[in-house]
């Protein structure tokens, strides 16, 4: 089975035996490169060699290239999954094929995920599928291989010539992916939002309120910091009490971005830093003291909440509440909301362009993506069920 360790920290001389002291300053004084921060993940094998054309990679893409913490995590995640069956099954890494692909492609749709125990979507596998081509790919130009199956253009898999255009850019990597159809946004009802908001307890509550009222990702939302919401305060105060707060923060991808927050949101968030983060950031710092956490959501124990953590809560939470739903769908709930909000005041003769605004929100980088959520509004399977039930029989429906 193949172990992941996260890299940690050198210890101080004064934090190792006496005999190693010397030891200790010669590393510290030690000057690299590229250093690889602490929790950079190392791949080694059962018998504990370590992996290096994975760390390579891992190393080229998080040091280089400078790629975001959420991006290395994707890849790290990919690769274990993907070198952890081959190791299981007794396959040199170097000596795979497309079949080996195809069956590591087709145990997905067949097995649950074994870490949270439903089916892979489409999406998920073919996400995985493109991780471990754009590796061979890599290493092929990389040197670390002389050639792959996964890495050419030629493959042993046939394509019929009138597919060939599907697959003129990477015919591959086309075979080797399945076809998806485009699902769009499911928004919640506002009842829905309404009991699941009151369910949940600080700051989760919170926390699904900014998705909700702004729209951001949840990437976005753990990024947040105290003063990014209260740097408002520093600005002077119109005559007339302001009703909304344009928050500026950094978006996916680096991007420079903001949402706009109501007075009643900053005002709760104000609540919540004055009463539940202060109170658990003091008891933290009495049992471990340490710095500060910047994030402006922590949990009871004083640290950042978690992406897995948060998204749980959601989803266990919706289950209590008898309906599913994720993080992500209370920023879906916000696009489509909003979106139908401004297609109503362009009706009325109001000089926006709904699609554009929303874009701008949601921190989209193409149109096409917020033109997803246009369709879901189109959609609206609220609507259709009061529809659909006045086509029903007075006395057939419920």
């Amino acid at each position: 089975m193949v172990t992941v360790v996260r890299k940690s920290v050198l210890p101080t001389p004064a934090e190792v035996p006496e005999r190693l002291r010397e030891a200790a300053q010669a590393a510290a004084a030690i000057s690299l490169r590229e250093p690889r921060l602490a929790g950079f993940p190392l791949f080694f094998t059962d018998s504990m060699d370590i992996i290096e054309p994975v760390v390579a990679f891992l190393h080229e893409h998080a040091i280089q290239r400078a790629h975001t913490a959420d991006t290395l995590r994707t890849y790290a995640e990919i690769l274990f999954d993907w070198f952890d069956t081959l190791e299981q099954s007794s396959i040199a890494w170097d000596q795979v094929d497309g079949a080996d692909l195809v069956v590591y492609r087709n145990r997905m749709l067949k097995q649950p995920s074994p870490l949270t125990g439903r089916a892979y979507s489409i999406r998920t596998i073919n996400h995985r599928v493109r991780g471990v081509l754009r590796f061979y790919g890599w290493a092929v130009r990389n040197g670390w291989l002389k050639a792959s199956p996964l890495a050419e253009r030629s493959t042993i898999f046939a394509v019929p010539h009138r597919e060939q255009w599907r697959y003129a850019k990477n015919p591959d990597r086309g075979v080797f992916l399945l076809k998806q159809f485009e699902s769009l946004p499911q928004p919640l009802n506002p009842a829905q939002a309404r009991e699941l908001l009151a369910q949940l307890a600080p700051p989760y509550d919170l926390m699904a309120r900014w998705q909700l009222y702004t729209g951001l990702r949840v990437s976005e939302l753990l990024r947040l910091t105290v003063h990014d919401v209260l740097k408002h305060k520093a600005v002077l105060r119109p005559r007339r009490r302001a009703t909304h707060f344009t928050v500026r923060l950094t978006r996916k991808g680096r991007k420079q971005g903001y949402v706009i927050a109501s007075e009643s949101l900053i005002s709760e968030t104000d609540s919540y830093i004055e009463l539940h983060r202060a109170g658990w950031i003091h008891r933290s710092s009495r049992r471990n003291p340490a710095p500060v956490e910047t994030p402006l959501f922590v949990g009871p124990r004083g640290r950042a909440v978690g992406k897995n953590t948060y998204q749980q809560v959601i989803r266990l939470t919706a289950e209590r509440c008898g309906f599913v739903a994720t993080s992500h769908q209370l920023r879906s709930t916000f696009a489509c909301m909003m979106l139908a909000r401004l297609e109503q005041l362009a009706k009325t003769g109001e000089p926006i362009n709904p699609l554009l605004i929303v874009k701008v929100l949601m921190g989209h980088e193409h149109i096409d993506t917020t033109d997803r959520y246009l369709r879901a509004v189109a959609v609206d399977t609220h609507v259709l069920v009061d529809v659909l039930d006045s086509l029903l029989p007075a006395g057939d429906a419920r």
